[in-house]
């Protein structure tokens, strides 16, 4: 139970690659983020991945009509079929090939694939479970080079496919007499989006260079006929479900891995012949309208088109996006959202919402055009981040990024609400003060800044005599000391938070400082270094050096129990040494190279096993109650080490996903060549930006644009100080991993007696204490809320009183997670109310053991508070403006209405005096 710890959200990541989607009733935007996707409730604020992956980088995700099912599709073509209900895999699937896009058509069942120049339409998967969810029913060739969009009409009777070789296909989704295939040119530059007009056949085609042709049909969806062989069929299918004949003239086919084909419709740049009686589709091009202005060359990214309103949002390479509507082809507005290229675009149900990715700077951005107004504005660090650190109470989590930003996040909404930019380099490390109100961040820029979350500014900067840069960073439990290591000369230097002077350096290190931790208890600073030693710094007696510990190797990290009686130190040769800082002597240490299973890079000469043996941890924690200790570095496993036995406990992996470097021990032998591997060979497909002039001879991709696989690694762990969670900066983003109680039967104290059915017999019987103690004893969640709430409110305190010692920490636990969730504020304040004040001086004697329970409850009092305040405030507002309303005299009214109120008015008055009057002599 204690360590059963589940990946619960991924934040300091909002959007990478691949589209973005709505959900069906558009208060949801689903995003990809590297190998997982995300969704954010944008109408109550909150953010949640889904805890599935694939196995590389998703691309394109396919949601269907009714918003149950989405099919993500990875870099490679392997498909996960996922329900979003209830969070699980249904089903796997590879399409063998890299995937451009795929849609479900309107009326759920069917949905078309595209992978190179070929759109596949398979049956979508039904409610029934079935051994192959994904059956073929059609193969459609066409266009010459790599597909890139699709479109269906809105009865699911044809789609339409756009490509890169400027060409637009018109398929028909059944056999129609007269719409088999139809092309449409008309284009200079690589197809971005094709669009159906509502209820209709007309056609809306968009390229890269920023070019609109609007095709017009000489046909209604009504005039499609079906071939006769195809209606008897269909008559014949609506006897018997499910049961299709071959076709004469059906081109049947295998696939290259022997998969069943199904039926094969290949399109020709000639329109095909019309048979006797029927008369083909014919399109026309009614118009054509150009984005760019003369002399402009903005390429034209991304677009998307609302049938309902008729609205087409298009984004382009410099972060512009205009709005227009068709067919008409009026500006609506145009914007800059961003000065990097936009990648996806989306619109909700309704129109009023678009969504925007862009994968330079992972910006995910929702806007409300009718208000002009942002719904939702997330960045993450574009850069890898460098380490992070939780407030006190737990309620929120900072980060520092490569790219010299602070981020602020919300445990609980898994959103960022503040970004401080002040830094112009790394930022190395962060950390809150006791208050948790004031963030401290170093930086290689040779500043260490705090900032104030009240006021959300920068209010005290900390610089050196001589620029120097800093590597690590540590502020004493008063807040009033902050203390920087430097990476170049050597030195700690400390400063007063309150002056913000310089009041001492430190000297006496010989190699570049790496970690600074103080003592919780103490006014004591640790610090560790390259040169193999840990010095312990006595704050209070003049900063002279106590005590100096001499290490096996370099001294990677340092850190510091909670109760201050232990201190644990991580050194370049793989090893977890432990320490008494009182007596200096090291009471354990844990081998822990063999745990970290390093994998092989593609550039990497040697194997895995052989390159490991020079990695070792990089960041260390301690757990709340300071029994374990979590340790994390240059691979893809976190290891959870106890201290007294000195043995692993658990191993957690943080990622699967292929698309990043040194995640597996061996490289597959089909890539290695007399010359190397084929994977340093760089094919410069890049990032989707391709130049046009590209080098002579080069088939595709530009060979001068950048390849980058960023490597798997853990900069920076912490534990939750309530215990209940810890995060780690990884390469994918910011992972919180927590306990999800509801899922472990973890009972306490079990008898032959404690059943559900005698809990509640003691309920019936009114014995209170009695059904708490075997509902603790049983230890379900859901039993024990039951038995909480049915005590009476006035039986509280007494119970509380007679409630044995051992429950009383149990059952506040429980308080502090019910609090958060629960509505029942009053009702459970009482219970933790009552709990400590009749039990306060006892749990105060072993403070240290339930210090994160207390800690978990003042964070839902908190967030209670938080929210509350802000509904009373909003209260007062609205009372203000209602009263301030009803003062205004309202609209203008005939003279003979005021005149006729006013009389009544006088009558109403007469009455009220003559009332008065009897009221008084009744008096008297």
């Amino acid at each position: 139970m204690k360590f059963a710890y589940k990946f619960s959200n991924l934040f300091g990541a909002v959007y990478r690659q691949g589209n973005l989607s709505f959900s069906k009733d558009g208060n949801s935007v689903i995003s990809p983020i590297g190998n997982r996707i995300s969704v954010f409730d944008l109408k109550n604020n909150k953010s949640e991945t889904l805890p599935v992956s694939t196995t590389k980088n998703i691309t394109c995700v396919g949601l269907s009509p009714d918003g149950n099912l989405a099919i993500l599709v990875d870099e490679d073509g392997a498909a996960l079929l996922v329900s979003l209900i209830t969070r699980a895999v249904l089903h796997h699937f590879h399409f063998h090939k890299p995937v451009s896009s795929i849609r479900f058509s309107p009326d759920g069942r069917k949905f078309i694939v595209t992978k190179e120049n070929v759109a596949l339409m398979y049956h979508a998967p039904g409610k029934q479970r079935e051994f192959n969810a994904f059956v073929l029913d059609k193969s459609y060739y066409g266009p010459y080079d790599e597909t890139t969009c699709i479109d269906w009409t809105d009865d699911s009777k044809c789609f339409v496919v756009g490509s890169k070789d400027m060409s637009t296909w018109v398929f028909g989704a059944e056999r129609w007499a007269n719409l088999i295939y139809y092309s449409l040119g008309g284009h200079k530059d690589v197809i971005v989006g094709c669009f159906f007009e509502k209820d209709s056949l007309d056609l809306y085609t968009v390229s890269q260079d920023g070019t609109l042709c609007i095709w017009e049909s000489d046909t209604e969806l009504d005039g499609l006929v079906l071939t006769r062989g195809r209606r008897r069929d269909r008559h014949r299918s609506q006897r018997e479900e499910g049961e299709e004949e071959e076709e004469e003239g059906e081109e049947k086919a295998e696939g290259e891995e022997g998969e069943h084909r199904g039926e094969v419709i290949r399109g020709k740049a000639a329109a095909p012949k019309e048979k006797e009686g029927t008369r083909n589709v014919r399109y026309k091009q009614m118009s054509k309208h150009f984005f760019n202005k003369e002399g402009d060359f903005n390429n034209l990214t991304a677009a998307t088109f609302h049938k309902e309103t008729h609205i087409l949002v298009t984004g382009f390479a410099s972060g512009i996006f205009h709005l227009h509507e068709l067919p008409e082809f009026n500006l609506i507005h145009s914007l800059s959202i961003s000065d990097q290229r936009i990648a996806s675009i989306a619109l909700n149900s309704s129109g009023d919402w678009i969504g925007f990715g862009c994968s330079g700077m992972g910006q995910l951005l929702v806007w409300e055009w009718q208000s002009e107004s942002y719904v939702f504005k997330q960045q993450g660090h574009f850069n890898n981040m460098a380490s992070l650190a939780y407030s006190p109470d737990g309620q929120y989590i900072v980060t520092g990024g490569d790219d010299g930003k602070v981020k602020v996040w919300n445990t609980n909404s898994g959103l960022c609400f503040v970004t401080f930019t002040e830094h112009t380099s790394s930022v190395t490390n962060v950390t809150f003060t006791s208050s948790g109100f004031v963030i401290v961040s170093a930086s290689l820029d040779g500043t260490v800044r705090a900032y104030d979350l009240h006021r959300y500014r920068n209010f005290r900067t900390f610089t050196s005599p001589r620029p120097v840069q800093f590597s690590s960073l540590a502020v004493d439990v008063s807040g009033e000391l902050v203390s920087a290591g430097a990476q170049d000369s050597f030195e700690i230097f400390i400063w007063s938070m309150q002056s913000g002077r310089l009041l001492e350096i430190l000297a006496g290190h010989e190699g570049p400082v790496s970690c600074l931790c103080f003592s919780p208890v103490q006014g004591i600073l640790a610090s560790g270094s390259w040169d193999r030693t840990v010095r312990l710094w006595d704050m209070m007696d003049s900063w002279q050096t106590k005590e100096t510990l001499r290490l096996t190797s370099d001294g990677l990290s340092v850190s510091y129990r909670p109760d201050g009686q232990e201190l644990a130190v991580a050194t370049l040769d793989g090893e977890i040494s432990f320490w008494n800082p009182q007596t200096a002597t090291q009471t354990g240490a844990v081998a822990g190279r063999h745990d970290l299973e390093m994998g092989r890079k593609e550039t990497d000469k040697i194997t895995a096993k052989q390159s490991a043996k020079g990695k070792s941890f990089t960041s260390l924690c301690y757990s709340a109650d300071g029994e374990s200790i979590l340790a994390g570095g240059q691979s893809k496993f976190v290891c959870i080490y106890n201290i007294k036995e000195q043995i692993l406990m658990k191993k957690f992996e943080i990622s699967c996903n292929l698309s990043f470097d040194a995640m597996e021990e061996f490289l597959d032998r089909r890539k290695m060549t007399e010359f190397g591997s084929l994977a340093l060979v760089d094919e410069g497909a890049g990032d989707g930006d391709e130049v046009h002039l590209s080098l002579p001879g080069v088939k595709r991709g530009d060979m001068s644009s950048r390849h980058f696989k960023p490597e798997i690694r853990v900069s920076s762990l912490r534990f939750s100080p309530t215990g209940r969670s810890w995060a780690a900066t990884t390469t994918e983003g910011l992972l919180v991993y927590s306990l999800d109680g509801s899922l472990v039967f973890d009972p306490y104290d079990l008898d032959l007696d404690v059943t559900p059915a005698s809990i509640r017999k003691q309920l019936r019987l009114r014995e209170w204490a009695a059904a708490i103690v075997l509902a603790f004893r049983l230890n379900e969640s859901a039993l024990i809320q039951e038995v909480l709430e049915t005590v009476p409110h006035k039986e509280i305190p007494v119970l509380c009183g007679s409630l044995p010692d051992v429950y009383v920490e149990k059952l506040l636990g429980f308080i502090a997670s019910s609090l958060e969730k629960s509505g029942h504020l009053q009702f459970y304040l009482t219970w933790a109310q009552s709990l400590l004040m009749l039990h306060g001086q006892k749990l105060k004697n072993r403070s240290g053991s339930i210090l994160p329970t207390i800690q978990s409850l003042q964070k839902s009092i908190q967030r209670h508070f938080e929210d509350l305040s802000k509904l009373c405030d909003w209260n007062i507002y609205t009372i203000r403006y209602a009263v301030a309303l009803s003062k205004q005299r309202g609209m203008k009214r005939r003279a003979e209405e005021e005149e006729e109120e006013e009389k009544e008015e006088e009558d109403l008055s007469e009455e009220m005096s003559e009332a008065s009057l009897e009221d008084a002599s009744t008096v008297l």
